[in-house]
């Protein structure tokens, strides 16, 4: 039983592949191309790590080369598709969308192409509450009508899903978009506002606050984003519907500051900044079909979360932290 990771060396990835493992998958393939969009070396240590354990093989490629795509598909015979790698971040979507667009859509695309060739029996994808866009009603259900996308990153989300829908129907690709909302913990890329965050407190420093820190976000212990992507693989009648995985209690991010001052024992210094045109004033998961469908339930409190993230980022050489 074959399963391909994308993004496997990144932040989700490396969780998810440890977490396959310990379900008892027998073969994980974790693909990345370990590109600069952050630290290199941070992923190279994460799949240093992940090659000890016998069932993980590490690949370097790009899942936008469609024919190098192909020919590992066919070589290897994957069962499961997990597509959780692209290029990630609201703000770098602005700045450079027409690289966002590319990976995150074309890449997919050649993703579904060599699936299409070569079947597999569930592929999901790592969809974003980006998509969901402006003007949608809180909290966020799955079939309702969406807004537009506030981002370039919203927009390749929706698009990459779209098409995975598409060849759901055109090619039988069973095709699953798997909405996921903020998700933090260990490894958490560094850019992030919750690393960001953390990291300025326990270095002292002013930490960047865009607005006045009501913006209210759904934070998503990555152990739970891992439990439902477990239950996505095996569960029925999944095939061609898109379903949250978050949370379903949004924090206002002045409250988020406050519970990393809490856990570092330290207080913010916050140097507040305009609002960013790019950002949605709140994420929000209606699990109710998650529930339904996937037995999906969220179990790590914020609190909890936050202090547990503390405590491993305090773990990590001085220089690891200091922003």
């Amino acid at each position: 039983m074959t399963v391909l990771v994308t993004g496997g060396a990144g932040f989700i990835g490396s969780h998810l592949c440890r977490a396959l493992a310990a379900a008892g998958y027998e073969r994980i393939v974790a693909l990345d191309n370990f590109n600069s969009y952050y630290d290199p070396p941070l992923k190279r240590a994460s799949a240093a790590e992940l090659a000890v354990l016998p069932q993980v093989k590490i690949i370097e490629a790009d899942f936008c080369d469609a024919p190098a795509m192909a020919r590992l598909f066919a070589t290897e015979r994957f069962r499961h598709v997990i597509h959780l790698g692209g290029s990630p971040g609201v703000p770098y979507s602005v700045r450079q969308p027409a690289e966002v667009l590319h990976n995150n859509v074309q890449g997919t695309l050649s993703l579904l192409e060599a699936a299409r060739a070569n079947p597999v029996e569930r592929f999901l994808f790592s969809s974003s509450s980006t998509v969901y866009g402006q003007g949608v009603a809180a909290p966020f259900v799955e079939d309702a009508p969406l807004g537009v996308p506030a981002s370039p990153y919203g927009v390749s989300k929706r698009a990459a899903e779209l098409l995975g829908l598409n060849y759901f129907r055109l090619h039988q690709v069973p095709f699953v978009a798997l909405r996921l909302f903020n998700v933090y913990g260990p490894r958490l890329r560094p850019e992030l506002s919750l690393a960001t965050f953390a990291r300025k407190i326990l270095a002292g420093e002013p930490l960047p606050l865009f607005g006045d820190g009501s913006v209210l976000r759904d934070f998503t212990h990555v152990s739970d984003i891992c439990r439902g992507i477990l239950s996505a693989l095996t569960a029925p009648h999944v095939a061609g519907e898109c379903l949250n995985l978050g949370h379903d209690q949004p924090i206002a991010m002045r409250h988020l500051i406050n519970l990393i001052e809490q856990a570092a024992g330290r207080r913010a210094q916050i140097e507040y900044l305009p609002p960013r045109g790019e950002d949605l004033p709140l994420t929000h998961a209606d699990l109710t079909k998650s529930r339904r469908l996937l037995g999906y339930s969220p179990r790590v409190a914020i609190a909890e979360g936050v202090h547990e993230y503390i405590s491993w980022l305090q773990t990590l050489p001085r220089s690891s932290v200091t922003p």
